[in-house]
């Protein structure tokens, strides 16, 4: 008698075990990696808020000329999200990622040198050109090691690091600006560039010799549990059934502008929140700076630990539909009510800038499920990209509204109110264009 796989005989319980531990083993590998990346990009990206509190004044620029230089990222991270996602896909995520993060760092510690306006507005078009790839890079990245009923929670596990930087960022950048000021001859938001960049060029480098591209070629897997997880994705992939690979035909398919326009309406919030949420606290009667971060902290710290709640959720009932649009509703309702708080109430307009946040940043990393469900290959690494770009645009033209109908009216409440709207506005294009989804009846989720 020949030789058995144990692998084909084995029990199905056994087996089911052994591919949860190579779940596991696959999350604690990449997932605590990932998230420290995605943390230094939120950094380097939103650190010029607080480098702004003493560059303006030292180089003399306007806040025209500020608001020009912070939205202009937001135009190269438009234009080359697409070519980073199809280049990650033929190259390798190792690669792409590593050279996303070392440019991007190399950009953020240029900044210091920054002197015109010209210069400025160069080297924001190029952060946003170098980081573009990295978020719809590393969702098309995951959907490679994790199947569709398991990848809900795999996303709010690595989105939640934003809301980490969210705490770590504004503590750190404000440390850098007090303690080191004048150092070397050198202005405080001068070093919180080069101190903020260093990391990012540093992981880098170490993204080349620590990342792996496919569950193949994991030497830190066994070979049974490579095994396991190959089949398991095969499986995914033929429970999908039949989804569009070719990229053209991605970006005709009208399912993909319909997801652009649900993650628009859900980013419209998170911009507002993330940009104006200080100043809404502010405006609720908190002045000091101090207590202003504090609270801002608290309240992503619950947003990151919905994210993962949620995620968590979506998995084990098999169900990201409502998963996204019900958070997205939440956070409407919470906004809506803000508006009429914030001139009223300090202690309940924190109540509800917190439920507001948690409810936004919730809806999103189960959102990332709805476009795997119809994209694939080469189709998946342009449509995940072109949602994600297009529906960022948000992040530029969020903000504006907000600055403009608070500096015309006095009051951060009509900017609120249009935001709810568009979020609310999330829920009605989910239940409108996305149909339900029929679980399989053997599906069942331990922990990843």
């Amino acid at each position: 008698m020949g030789r058995t796989d144990r692998t084909t005989l084995a029990p199905p319980s056994l087996e089911r075990q052994q591919l949860d531990a190579a779940y596991r083993r696959i999350t604690w590998r990449l997932l605590p990696f990932l998230m420290t990346l995605w943390i230094l990009s939120w950094i380097d990206r939103v650190n010029i808020g607080f480098a702004k509190l003493q560059m303006l004044a030292d180089l003399r620029f306007s806040e025209t000329i500020y608001g020009i230089g912070a939205g202009i990222f937001f135009l190269g991270y438009f234009l080359c999200e697409v070519p980073s996602n199809l280049l990650l896909q033929h190259i390798g995520a190792r690669r792409t990622i590593a050279r996303i993060t070392f440019l991007w760092g190399a950009c953020c510690v240029a900044m210091m040198f920054v002197t015109t306006p010209a210069g400025f507005y160069v080297l924001r078009f190029l952060l946003g050109v170098f980081e573009a790839g990295f978020y719809p890079g590393v969702i098309l990245f995951l959907t490679y090691w994790y199947p569709t009923e398991r990848r809900a929670r795999v996303f709010g596990l690595f989105m939640s690091a934003s809301a980490l930087a969210g705490v770590i960022g504004g503590p750190l950048a404000g440390a850098i600006m007090t303690g080191l000021d004048g150092v070397n001859g050198w202005a405080g938001w001068q070093w919180v560039f080069l101190i903020e960049g260093i990391p990012s060029i540093l992981a880098g480098l170490v993204t080349l010799v620590y990342l792996t591209d496919r569950p193949a070629k994991a030497g830190w897997l066994t070979p049974v549990q490579k095994a396991l997880v190959e089949t398991d994705l095969a499986r995914d992939a033929a429970a999908l059934g039949p989804r569009e690979h070719r990229i053209l035909a991605s970006l005709k398919d009208a399912r993909v502008w319909q997801c652009i326009a649900i993650f628009f309406c859900i980013v419209t919030a998170n911009s507002a929140l993330t940009f104006f949420g200080p100043s809404v606290v502010r405006e609720a009667g908190f002045t000091d700076p101090l207590t202003i971060g504090w609270i801002m902290s608290g309240a992503y710290l619950c947003g990151g630990a919905g994210m993962i709640l949620n995620g968590l959720h979506s998995d084990r009932s098999g169900e990201s539909r409502l998963h996204c649009g019900a958070p997205a509703l939440v956070g409407a309702a919470a906004i809506l009510l803000l508006g009429f708080l914030v001139p009223v109430s300090p202690g309940l307009s924190v109540v509800a800038l917190t439920v507001a946040i948690v409810g936004t940043m919730s809806a999103i990393p189960v959102f990332w499920q709805i476009p795997g469900r119809f994209l694939a290959g080469s189709a998946a690494a342009a449509g995940i990209a072109l949602i994600n770009s297009v529906a960022n645009l948000a992040g530029f033209g969020a903000p504006a509204v907000m600055g403009y109908l608070r500096e015309h009216t006095g009051s951060v409440a009509t900017g609120l109110w249009i935001v709810a709207a568009f979020e609310a506005a999330a829920l009605v294009l989910i239940l409108a264009f996305v149909p339900p989804q029929t679980p399989a009846p053997e599906r069942r989720v331990a922990a990843a």
